[in-house]
């Protein structure tokens, strides 16, 4: 990717995001909070402050011993780094010679010294002064943080760090706001962006001026305006807020939505109609029955017959189809940790865990059980155990969510086949040296009690064999429920 092309994606750390600059080692000169903001540098040759030259960036004391300084900022919006501009216009002697970035994972808000195993997305480069130094990022992890080292001191005006946003889908409720490039919408095409790109209108919180909205020059002709979005996720359409604020005297006349499954021509549905719009206001409306209907991944909006709108927000729920792909998508961009921790629910096995990590990306729901199979029969015997041994035994009141949720089938059993069903438990182990293991997902007790009594006659290599069988499926079907949560 050239930086002409990343450099088109969002700033995941501007202050217009969200972004943050939580700690620097020293900014003498000039405050480490102007790194992120949305304005370009200014110079001004004559303004001085009582610590020296006013310059509109960060920079340092001139260091004297060993070290270089640094600078921690937390992202507005969580993503995939795609690249990075470091911006040192205006700085000509009191640049820095060299600079790095790192970037990790760590909860919102979490303190400085809380964020851990920072992995180096930017080597250590040669940067030039009074310039935009572009540099590519090849990782495709997705982070929530990044710490710019400058070697050994100086000043940068500005950071962007371009990219994707990528939510953590899993902890969001159950209606979202599809369209917010907070959690990945995107603009596809528009009519007119003369005045502001339509991607303001998909930024997080209010606009804070008419310049922050998408506004198109003054229709002279027939027509109307409008523009296409690439929601966050397939979904379900169900409120629509269309927000003037600021547009006064240069407001739509009217607004209305369509949707569809593709984007592709002949396949939109109307689900708001055209409906009048007011000057510096916000607008709410249900979108009609045609929406519940059809999973949209793709928006069209229009606006009659042009105008200004600072905030568009098309709040539902995310589709079936919508919830596996947004899950794979954050599977695969998960930290190693995390998708080790992820994949071990489903598995148990460290060995098989770290395989189905090292084995990201995955296009889809069906490679990334492929993967898993393939990952289980390069499994050692040692690995297996270590499978059964994370399975509470049949009918016990132990283990997680999944684990009750596959064993209901025991919910309601008499007493006189659970006492059954816990002495033959304890005799396989002795018998064994592991927990019986079946697939209960489905299973009444009687149903697992008549296999329980079937397999503790078997030999130790033939139960090993079923035993590896049905841990096979349990992954099968924890990973179907890791994509679906």
């Amino acid at each position: 990717m050239s930086s002409s092309s990343f450099t088109d994606l969002l700033d995941l750390a501007g202050e217009r995001a969200g972004g943050c600059v939580l700690a620097a080692s020293d900014d003498f000169f000039a405050e480490k909070e102007n790194l992120i903001k949305a304005a370009d540098p200014a110079f001004a040759p004559d303004k001085y402050t009582e610590r020296g030259k006013w310059m509109d960036g960060w920079e340092s004391r001139r260091r004297r011993g060993p070290g270089y300084d640094w600078a921690v900022i937390q992202l507005g919006i969580p993503g995939i780094i795609r690249g990075v501009v470091v911006d040192t216009r205006f700085f000509t002697g009191n640049y820095p010679e060299q600079v790095s970035l790192e970037a990790a994972t760590a909860e919102t808000n979490a303190p400085v010294e809380d964020v851990e195993d920072w992995i180096e997305v930017v080597p250590k480069s040669l940067l030039r002064g009074d310039s935009l130094n572009p540099f590519e990022v090849a990782s495709s992890q997705r982070f929530t943080h990044v710490r710019l080292n400058i070697f050994p001191d100086g000043g940068v005006a500005r950071l962007r760090v371009y990219g994707e946003a990528l939510p953590d889908w899993r902890r969001l409720g159950p209606q979202v706001d599809l369209a917010t490039a907070e959690f990945g919408a995107t603009v596809v095409d528009s009519s007119d962006r003369h005045y502001g790109h339509p991607r303001n209108m998909l930024m997080p919180g209010r606009a804070r001026n008419m310049g922050d909205g998408w506004e198109t020059r003054r229709r002279r002709g027939p027509g109307h305006d409008w523009v296409i979005l690439r929601l966050a996720a397939e979904g379900v359409i169900e409120r629509v807020e269309v927000d003037t604020s600021h547009f006064k005297g240069n407001f739509p006349d009217a607004c209305s939505l369509d949707v569809s499954p593709t984007g592709e021509e002949g396949s939109w549905t109307e689900v708001v109609p055209q409906s009048k719009l007011r000057a510096d206001a916000l607008h709410l409306f249900q979108a009609g029955p045609a929406a519940e209907a059809r999973p949209a991944r793709f928006a069209r909006f229009h606006i009659y017959p042009d105008g200004g709108v600072s905030r568009l927000h098309l709040f539902g729920r995310l589709s079936a189809q919508g919830r596996l792909e947004a899950n794979l998508a954050s599977l695969n961009a998960a930290s190693h940790r995390q998708a080790v921790a992820d994949f071990r629910k489903c598995g148990g096995a460290n060995a098989w865990a770290t395989a189905m990590t090292d084995g990201r990306p995955y296009a889809s729901a069906a490679a990334l059980e492929a993967a898993a199979d393939a990952a289980w029969d390069g499994s050692s015997r040692d690995d297996w155990l270590e499978s059964f041994a994370s399975h509470p035994a049949i009918g016990a009141r132990t283990g997680g969510d999944w684990s009750r949720q596959e064993q209901s089938g025991m919910t309601g059993a008499g007493s006189e086949t659970q006492h059954e069903i816990e002495a033959l438990n304890r005799s396989y182990r002795e018998k064994f040296g592991y927990t019986f293991i079946v697939c209960a997902t489905g299973k009444t007790a009687d149903e697992m009690l008549d296999i329980l009594r079937r397999r503790i006659d078997n030999r130790a290599e033939d139960k090993l064999q079923n035993a590896a069988a049905e841990q096979r499926q349990i992954a099968r079907l924890r990973l179907r429920k890791l994509l679906s949560e």
